[in-house]
């Protein structure tokens, strides 16, 4: 008896066969050949032919002995394909017709339970549900990654391939370069699919939608759409199977003779099979859902499934099914998600939350998370703006990744802490953040991870301190912290990272604060890749004074002993005094040291420089930021000196006569060239002249500019001196909470000479 060919092709252990053992499988009992003639049509050997058949019988279980391997083998595979055909004597055309109308019926009497179970979202703190499709619909298109990141085979040196360690793209740490597909588009391409992704990477959101698009007929239209919450199943009175669970759910949407309607479709291969949560399920429901769904899916394996599950959640191994990966969300999602969500309340504020992510490199990283973006959105939502206190958000992230998301959907996890609290969890990931934070380990390797856990455990009250125990110990926590709250997250085979930079800095700071190390922390002062822990540090504090004079002493040791910049700074101050002004006296000297540092070191060697020291003499106005016409002379893009010379002459700057009259004569004398656009990448000694005036008249007649040039080395210590002030200002305006003793006389003596003493 020959068995059809694509029966054969859809058995799940058709996929484990190698090439040259599927196409002797499919000779002998799907086409009916004896041995003789499928060695003269693969044109292989009789000895050849005896090992691709036990290869065969091994991986279709078939382990008694001698020939009758071949006839047990057949009347199994009889057997299956019986189970498939459909019963009755029916034509082909009548069975077509009879199985088109029983779909349809049970798509119509399913759909008010479909749209009820699919149809909205509500997460978090959200007041109402909210529509996922239609016009009003949050729903984003997702993408899938194809290879699972984790599994990779990549060495750190390769995952920090395009990023500095001092000073990187943020978002190029966790940037994943491989191609991304739509999900749809998987979803066609493989009948069995298991998605994966870390936790509120919207798994669920994307089986609901595939729901309801189906119960809509906008995909699969010919099928039943089944919705199978894997927790509800798995705990549900006296632990059906996945068959009579399915029964009972049709049964209570009317579906009358359920049990026959849903055999009948599934063994028709009519369904849409769609299993949620796989990681959701206890660990004592794990071994028989798992076998559940094995069976389940064997059984009736010309339907289409999908299941969902956490990355790290389970351990399973499902050879018929396609393991993809959930992408985090781009740029672009992103803003389709925030002008969804606004659209109803409030259209023009999903522009400003757009503007407002650009504006915040460590909040747009959280974005990539739909469960975080989604908190984003219910924050910005109440006050048009994220809290000048990071910190504050980032522990409200936290919360939801630590506690809120599986209590707000009641999911029980195995408890693999070993006897930490949430308290303890955070330390854990405060030590881990700030260990390797100091060591521009982004990425680490899962041995290192394990032993700071291992090392972190074993001063726990009632801790197993045997080697052995403490090493299983730590990889479960290990692996929990992935799955359960995705802080930490498989990068590629054994290297791990923080889910985000964002959350590692974070992490970092806590661990400062929780242990005062002001000293430590201030020794990177100076480096870029510090700068958001100093933010966050101080955002923690319940007093930032002790960190906030730390800082401004360490800033004023700087350059405390270099005369020339002394000197720099005193020109500074000098010229703030020189102008009228509302703004605080630290903002206006940063003004104009940040322009006198221009015209230290470097040429005048474009018109947008030329016409800012034209300029420095405005009046400073809080209205107009400085003012208007520096903005436009700012803007003018055209290197010739002659078209920039004469827009600046132009403007109505106040210009003193004398200063006038020598900047026109000086514009008679521009040097020619009969490309003005290459005129400033002359070497031409008449040119050097010609700046060198310029320089001249601006420093005499602006006070300002620094004619003495700076080393290499004060280039770089005032350049940090700067940008030093400049994260102190930040500090205090973040919303962290100083003494008004401590501002005041912090805020007076930014960009001061040290003899200049504040009163």
């Amino acid at each position: 008896m020959s068995i059809p060919e694509d029966f054969l092709q859809q058995l799940e252990q058709y996929s484990e066969l190698s090439h040259r053992e599927k196409e002797v499988f499919l000779e002998i009992f799907g086409r009916s050949k004896n041995r003789v003639n499928v060695t003269q049509e693969l044109n292989i050997s009789e000895s050849n032919l005896g090992t691709c058949l036990t290869g065969i019988y091994k991986k279709v279980c078939i382990t008694c002995n001698g020939p009758v391997k071949e006839s047990r083998l057949r009347e199994y595979l009889s057997k299956r394909y019986s189970q498939q055909k459909p019963p009755g004597d029916l034509t082909t055309d009548g069975i077509d017709d009879s199985i088109d109308t029983l779909v349809q019926e049970i798509r119509k009497q399913i759909k008010p339970y479909i749209k009820e179970k699919c149809g909205t979202m509500r997460v978090l703190d959200m007041p109402k549900p909210i529509e996922l499709t239609g016009k009003q619909g949050i729903y984003t298109n997702v993408n899938i990654l194809e290879a699972i990141t984790g599994r990779r085979r990549l060495k750190v040196a390769e995952l920090m391939q395009n990023c500095d360690h001092d000073n990187f793209e943020r978002l190029g740490l966790s940037r994943v370069k491989q191609k991304r597909v739509s999900g749809l588009e998987v979803v066609q391409r493989y009948s069995k699919l298991m998605v994966l992704g870390k936790p509120g990477a919207g798994k669920t959101t994307f089986l609901k939608y595939l729901a309801m698009q189906c119960i809509e007929g906008r995909y699969q239209a010919n099928r039943v759409p089944l919705f199978i919450t894997l927790k509800d199943f798995a705990e549900a009175p006296k632990k059906p199977d996945i068959l009579k669970f399915t029964v009972q759910l049709l049964s209570s949407c009317g579906v009358t003779h359920a049990s026959a309607a849903v055999e009948k479709l599934l063994k028709q291969g009519k369904a849409l099979v769609l299993l949620d949560g796989l990681d959701e399920v206890r660990e004592e429901d794990t071994n028989r859902v798992l076998r559940q769904i094995r069976e389940f899916s064997d059984l009736f394996h010309t339907n289409q499934f999908v299941i969902t599950c956490r990355i790290a959640a389970k351990e399973y191994t499902y050879q018929s099914f396609t393991e993809v990966e959930m992408a985090d969300f781009d740029e672009k999602q992103i803003a389709i998600f925030a002008q969804n969500w606004f659209q109803l309340t409030d259209p023009v504020k999903s522009q400003r939350f757009i503007q407002k992510l650009k504006e915040n490199k460590p909040i747009q990283e959280l974005a990539s998370s739909p469960l975080l973006l989604t908190l984003l959105c219910l924050v910005f939502g109440d006050s048009g703006d994220f809290p000048a206190n990071r910190s504050e958000l980032y522990q409200e992230g936290l919360d939801v990744l630590l506690k809120k998301w599986d209590a707000k959907r009641n999911i029980e996890r195995e408890q693999v802490y070993k006897n930490l609290s949430l308290r303890r969890k955070e330390d854990l990931l405060s030590q881990i953040g700030l260990t390797t934070f100091e060591q521009k380990d982004y990425f680490f390797k899962q041995k290192t991870a394990e032993t700071y856990i291992a090392d972190f455990i074993r001063n726990l009250r009632n801790a197993d301190t045997d080697p052995e125990v403490l090493k299983l110990d730590s990889e479960a926590v290990l692996k929990s912290i992935e799955a359960q709250h995705g802080l930490l997250v498989e990068r590629a085979k054994g290297i791990y990272s923080f889910s985000h930079l964002t959350f590692h800095e974070f992490f970092a700071a806590r661990e400062i604060v929780a242990n005062s190390a002001w000293e430590s922390l201030v020794e990177h002062i100076t480096e870029i890749r510090w700068r958001e822990v100093f933010l966050l540090a101080a955002g923690m504090m319940r007093k930032a004074d002790d960190l906030l004079v730390l800082i401004k002493s360490k800033i004023d040791l700087l350059i405390a002993f270099d005369d020339k910049l002394q000197n720099l700074l005193q020109t500074v101050y000098n010229k703030a005094l020189s102008v009228k002004y509302n703004h605080k006296g630290a903002v206006v000297r940063a003004f104009y040291l940040e322009h006198a540092l221009f015209f230290s070191y470097s040429v005048l060697d474009s018109c947008n420089e030329l016409a800012t020291a034209l300029g420095f003499n405005i009046e400073v106005d809080p209205e107009i930021d400085f003012d208007e016409k520096l903005t436009d002379a700012l803007e003018v893009v055209n290197s010739d000196p002659l078209e920039c010379l004469s827009y600046a002459l132009s403007l109505n700057l106040n210009l003193e006569p004398e200063f006038k009259k020598s900047l026109q004569n000086l514009k008679k004398q521009i040097p020619f060239c009969d490309n003005p656009e290459k005129w400033i990448e002359r070497e031409d000694k008449t040119i050097d002249e010609w700046l060198n005036t310029l320089r001249i008249l601006i420093i005499k007649y602006r006070k300002i500019g620094y004619q003495k040039q700076l080393n290499d080395e004060q280039t770089e210590l005032i350049w940090n001196y700067y940008n030093i002030n400049l994260l102190l200002l930040d500090c205090l305006n973040s919303d962290c909470y100083v003494s008004c003793e401590v501002r005041q006389k912090i805020e007076d003596s930014l960009f001061l000479p040290i003899k200049i003493k504040v009163e």
